[in-house]
């Protein structure tokens, strides 16, 4: 891909990703959310078991390794179905950067190092 290419394509991704930028501001945006979503729906666990084919055990399991990051996104999405709903997920820089902004900071980190911020930094 050519420089302006991937560019426009990075500002084309900030605009579809801004909601989820802003949520990746938060330390663990989405830690917990099977279960606030299932007890924000009123869903009880005995009906998303049956509607997945599995026992209730397996349910609470989902829930309790979605925040230790061990869930598949398959499981997740199978249990998003069965609460009627889907899933959806986003890839986005720290701190609510745009995909821009890190692209422009990539270089200076390789020619000065960790811990630099770019050309600011050398004031």
């Amino acid at each position: 891909m050519q420089k302006k290419e991937r560019s426009s394509a990075r500002k084309k991704l900030d605009v579809e990703m801004r909601p989820y930028r802003r949520a990746g501001k938060d330390k663990s945006p989405t830690n917990g959310l099977l279960r606030a979503v299932r007890q924000a729906l009123g869903v009880p666990v005995a009906e998303i078991a049956g509607k997945m084919g599995v026992c209730k055990s397996v349910v609470l399991d989902l829930e309790a390794r979605e925040p230790k990051s061990t869930v598949t996104m398959q499981s997740i999405s199978r249990m998003a179905s069965a609460m009627g709903c889907k899933m959806v997920y986003g890839i986005v820089p720290e701190n609510g950067k745009t995909l821009e902004e890190l692209a422009e900071g990539r270089p200076w980190k390789s020619v000065l190092g960790p811990g630099c911020r770019g050309p600011k930094a050398i004031r």
